[in-house]
């Protein structure tokens, strides 16, 4: 009996020698994985703490950025700009409005109620050449029939608008000086977010007031625009987030990097309220620039397009389209502009482009979004060529594709207000054979259909335009001599009342609404 009590001692003994080593050993290996890892054993505790790292103390703190120069700099290149606009009143119909107590009765508090007066706005706005060129946005100018520039010199000139996009919010004016203070342009595409800008511009007509923040957010889109007036509506946006404080009449003023160069136009804030929420937005200098030029050049922007619709990668699997949600599930890449269809001689397309790619860079720069694939697209001109990468379900391929206006082709659009951009569609004269099958003497044919007035009033190609608001249209030229003269009427008269036939002898009248 004593020897079975011995034999199970040393077995017991023997076990334990066994597990004793062998946790000494796994403990051994842990510290010595986790001391030459960095981390460290709270030794109170048992857990594994993070290893300490210092600070790199070559990074620049941020109150020792100097902004003195760059805000001396561009002071005195902002201007405020006050609009004046003479309005009738109004019904919601755009008739004139007869009060009928006045009508009947023809005195009291209500007898001046139907007259034209004056409104007043104001803004801001950036000399951009010598010679009195001024960018700012198209909402400070727009309607206006009177527009006062007061330097920072508190010099005053009266301006002329060379032109206007309200599709970016920019537009152009020109001061009649010589000799004025410019800002360098700077490049926003390089700008990174947590890099200091300013703000420069005229809030509540505080002139020459100068805000700083940091980027907060590059190609932002998809934002609700206030500046207290009322929203304001793009189809390009790209803007460059701050939070720099802008309020109210800072609008077309600077947004500028620390070296004094004009990276953005303030346009917009997003708040509640009207004034300053935290939040500011600005049209990047990339495309501002290019759109002033064009204005300068041309009278008109030259839009280039791709011709394609887009979804964001992020945002597919929220599509009201079942095939664009399915094909997330096959998506190997996390960003970029994913292609849903084509329009009409879609310059993409012809390159070799297919529904289902994903745009990931153009000309080698990173594409994240829609907004940021338009922000690089706007920097062109139809007939340019750009170098489009996607991603076609992991495999990355590149295409050359020569970009286009908004008719298909590559020629420069003329015209202060360009009729057939803004109509979005482009025309051409009827033969003698459409002439004699549809016993008419005259009439253009919509020979394509873009994005514009004409899709959206319901017009398809084949369409034959016969008379607009009652005058024969034997040419396009015709049809964009009258589109702006309507134009440049009031805002009540901006209407056009077209009646023509289609193909199958069907009449059909449409009215397309210029003001919207």
């Amino acid at each position: 009996m004593s020897k079975v009590w011995k034999n199970a001692v040393g077995v017991v003994l023997l076990i334990g020698v066994c597990v004793g080593a062998a946790m000494w050993g796994t403990s051994y290996m842990m510290d010595k994985k986790i001391s030459e890892s960095g981390y460290t054993v709270d030794s109170e505790y048992g857990f594994v703490q993070q290893p300490f790292y210092q600070a790199n103390y070559s990074l620049v703190a941020a109150e020792n950025i100097d902004f003195t120069v760059a805000a001396e700099s561009a002071v005195h290149a902002v201007v405020h700009i006050k609009s004046t606009t003479t309005v009738s009143p109004r019904s919601a119909q755009g008739r004139q409005y007869v009060d009928p107590f006045e009508y009947f009765f023809g005195f009291g508090d209500r007898g001046n109620q139907n007259q034209p007066r004056s409104r007043s706005g104001s803004g801001s706005g950036v000399i951009i050449s010598v010679d009195g060129y001024i960018m700012t946005n198209n909402h400070v100018v727009e309607g206006a029939d009177e527009l006062e520039v007061t330097l920072n010199d508190n010099r005053k000139f009266q301006a002329k608008i060379v032109g206007t996009d309200p599709q970016t919010d920019i537009a152009l004016i020109k001061i009649e000086a010589k000799d004025l203070p410019t800002m360098p342009f700077g490049d926003s595409d390089a700008l990174k977010v947590g890099e200091w800008v300013l703000a420069v511009g005229n809030p509540f007509n505080l002139t020459s007031t100068v805000t700083a923040g940091i980027v907060s957010a590059k190609s932002r889109g998809g934002i609700s625009r206030s500046f207290g007036a009322g929203s304001v509506s793009a189809n390009i946006e790209s803007f460059i987030q701050t939070d720099a404080a802008v309020n109210p009449g800072n609008s077309g003023g600077a947004l500028v990097n620390t070296k004094g160069e004009l990276v953005g136009i303030n346009t917009a804030i997003y708040s509640e309220t009207g004034n300053f929420a935290g939040y500011s937005f600005a049209v990047p200098i990339s495309i501002a620039g290019k759109v002033a030029a064009d204005l300068k050049q041309f009278g008109t922007v030259q839009r280039a397009l791709l011709g394609v619709q887009m979804v964001d990668v992020p945002d597919m699997e929220r599509s009201s389209e079942e095939a664009v949600r399915k094909d997330k599930v096959n998506m190997k890449v996390n960003e970029g502009a994913y292609i849903a269809e084509f329009t009409q001689s879609s310059a993409a397309k012809q390159a070799g482009v297919e529904i289902g790619d994903v745009i990931v860079a153009v000309n080698d720069t990173k594409v994240r979004t829609g907004s940021s694939l338009q922000e690089q697209i706007s920097k062109y001109r139809p007939g340019d060529k750009v170098k489009i990468t996607v991603d076609r379900y992991g495999a990355e391929k590149t295409f050359t594709v020569e970009l286009r206006n908004a008719q298909g082709n590559t020629d420069i659009v003329k015209g202060v207000e360009a009729p057939a951009v803004l109509l979005g569609a482009a025309f051409k004269e009827l033969s003698d054979r459409q002439k004699q099958q549809f016993g008419i003497s005259y009439g253009v044919e919509v020979a394509e259909v873009n994005n514009g007035k004409i899709k959206d009033a319901g017009i398809t190609k084949g369409y034959i335009i016969l008379t607009v608001n009652d005058q024969r249209i034997s040419t396009p030229d015709e049809l964009d001599t009258l589109v702006e003269r309507v134009l440049r009427g009031s805002e009540e008269e901006k209407i056009l009342v077209i009646k023509g036939v289609y193909p199958t002898g069907r009449t059909k009248y449409y009215v397309i609404d210029l003001t919207e």
